[in-house]
């Protein structure tokens, strides 16, 4: 579905109102596990793990876009190819919002999130193979070529996702090969618009949709259709049959570290992907990766995991939940 953009610069955390948004073999393979490397020096690759990390928002894939919300595969492949080159490392929304972020040191992160569950991110030929084009297919290309880039995204699907495939199979695929499968409700409601009741049995029906096709899945991310939150806001994440860490919006701007005390989980902004002309690019991926690395207030990992490194000057931006974790420098 498409969607019009809304510009959320100043979240309000669980109060804030957003409008907006909206088996064979196979080539793409599982991310391997890191391989123990030597610990750099927190200040050697200058980490900062309290910076900005950029939550991509991706709908259909087209030759011929017919919204703001469309991207052709070249596009989608360019901004791939942008993000690998500077030094981006794919995360999962799981990982991303409970701050288990286990990337490379001196490398970023970066969260891809599809929505809407379309045949143009997911669809497996006869062979079983993604279909060439696909986002999948095309992630998996992005990662042959620059192999520190992990071929993993969050895909927040509806009832009968990717009805080229089958739910079931398409479902069963991407958690074989290490993407994460979140909830985008089960008929892309407005949550806004819908009592208590109404707004949590949506999102349950999501939930249930999910599980139903691909039995034992972890769901534990939310994206709200439209951006919409429900009322009263803690409906978005805790419900009956469901309970979710991270709760996604429609916004248009980086999202601050999990570690930060700024980071509000159950409204988590994410950036449209758009290029540097198209309408509203002020708030688009190609104008925010720019100022990101204009500014170099991204995040930037030490490559321990098990740590959250930041020059000293930062130390009161760091959340009291990590403390035991925090290693300025």
């Amino acid at each position: 579905m498409r969607h019009p953009l809304v510009p959320l610069c100043a979240l309000a955390g669980a109060a804030l109102l957003a409008s907006g948004c909206s088996s064979g073999s196979s080539p793409v393979t599982s991310p391997a596990a890191s391989s123990p490397v030597a610990l750099k020096n927190p200040a050697e690759v200058g980490a900062d793990e309290l910076g900005q990390v950029p939550v991509l928002m991706y709908h259909q894939l087209t030759e011929k876009p017919a919204s703001v919300y469309d991207r052709t595969p070249a596009d989608f492949r360019a901004e791939l190819e942008r993000l690998a080159r500077e030094k981006y490392v794919p995360v999962t929304a799981r990982d991303f919002q409970t701050g288990h972020i286990d990337i490379p040191a001196g490398t970023h992160p970066v969260v891809l999130t599809f929505d809407d569950s379309t045949n143009s991110q997911m669809r497996l030929g006869p062979d079983g193979n993604p279909a060439p084009d696909t986002a999948v297919a095309i992630l998996a290309e992005t990662a042959k070529k620059y192999p520190a880039f992990k071929p993993v995204a969050t895909f927040f699907v509806n009832a009968d996702a990717f009805s080229a495939t089958g739910s079931a199979r398409a479902l069963t695929w991407l958690k074989a090969h290490g993407h994460e499968v979140g909830n985008h409700t089960d008929r892309h409601q407005n949550l806004r618009s819908l009592d208590q009741a109404g707004a949590s049995g949506a999102i349950a029906a999501g939930q249930q949709a999910i599980e139903k096709a691909a039995p034992g899945t972890r769901v534990t991310s939310l994206a709200l259709p439209f951006g919409a939150m429900p009322q009263p806001a803690e409906v978005a994440a805790r419900g009956t049959g469901y309970r979710y860490d991270g709760v996604y919006l429609v916004g248009a701007n980086p999202s601050v570290s999990p570690f930060a005390n700024a980071f509000t989980p159950n409204a988590i902004p994410r950036i449209r992907s758009a290029g540097p002309k198209d309408p509203d690019a002020e708030f688009g991926s190609s104008r925010w990766l720019d100022k990101i690395a204009a500014a170099k207030n991204w995040y930037v990992s030490d490559g321990n995991p098990k740590k959250v490194s930041f020059p000293r000057a930062s130390q009161d931006q760091m959340a009291p939940a990590f403390a035991s974790r925090a290693q300025p420098y």
